[in-house]
């Protein structure tokens, strides 16, 4: 967990800021009055959502592939007998990385760098659909829960609205997850799937339709807190930065 740690910082502040940016931008782009009686309109979110989506990808797809490198490797080593270009067969129990810098140094070794976006393709698929569903529904209940006469929204709202976005969008994102932590995992001991198509075929065929929905009620559950601590830490970051108190009580 050290490389996605040191990394999550980084990477959500530079999500949230590509949105909320690109949504300021396309608002000021298509509207001349003031900022402030500017509503939202679903275009602009939808544009804005899809372009933090795959920047999202470009930052986060080496995270989860040495994540999930590092992960699979503690599986016993039973399969490298039963796939293709088996990596492991020398090692015995010794695992294959020692760490997350060893893990990048590894693949960039043998896979060159294009290896560190593996399963870029499922991510993408992710990611955009994924933050679409997560930025769109925040802004809409937020809205929707805070009450007209009051200037801003209370952190109760935001907790809320952001708690419910986060469930919505890991529990829609469980199917293609699935599919990129397959790929991504694949070649650590052998290489089992040929792209993402081949993926679902294969996970279809061996383990039925309901592989795709395996650890959603996970993915839903641990959403709701994770997305509700990181909107109202957002949202009470830029008030404190900017001076406003709007957002102060529930």
């Amino acid at each position: 967990m050290s490389f996605p740690l040191a990394s999550i910082a980084v990477y959500n502040s530079v999500v949230f800021g590509v949105f909320s940016n690109m949504q300021r931008f396309l608002s000021q782009h298509h509207a001349r009055e003031s900022e402030a009686s500017r509503s939202h309109t679903l275009s602009d979110l939808l544009l804005a959502s899809m372009v933090a989506g795959v920047v999202s990808v470009s930052l986060g797809t080496p995270v989860d592939l040495i994540k999930i490198r590092l992960q699979m490797q503690t599986q016993p080593f039973q399969e490298g007998n039963l796939g293709l270009k088996p990596r492991a067969v020398a090692l015995g129990v010794q695992p294959v990385y020692q760490g997350a810098v060893h893990c990048i140094a590894t693949i960039v070794r043998t896979e060159g760098l294009a290896g560190m976006y593996r399963g870029v393709g499922a991510m993408l698929l992710r990611d955009v659909p994924g933050y679409c569903l997560y930025f769109i529904p925040y802004v809409f209940l937020n809205d929707w829960i805070t009450p007209e006469a009051c200037a801003g929204p209370s952190p109760w709202a935001v907790w809320l609205a952001g708690g419910l976005a986060g469930a919505i969008s890991w529990g829609t994102a469980t199917p293609m997850d699935v599919v990129k932590s397959r790929l991504q995992a694949d070649g650590v001991y052998l290489n089992k799937y040929k792209g993402i198509l081949d993926c679902i075929s294969q996970s279809y065929r061996k383990e039925g339709l309901k592989v795709f929905f395996r650890g959603i009620t996970v993915n839903t559950v641990r959403g709701f807190p994770m997305s509700a601590a990181m909107f109202l830490g957002y949202e009470l970051s830029l008030q404190a930065l900017r001076g406003d108190h709007t957002v102060t009580s529930p």
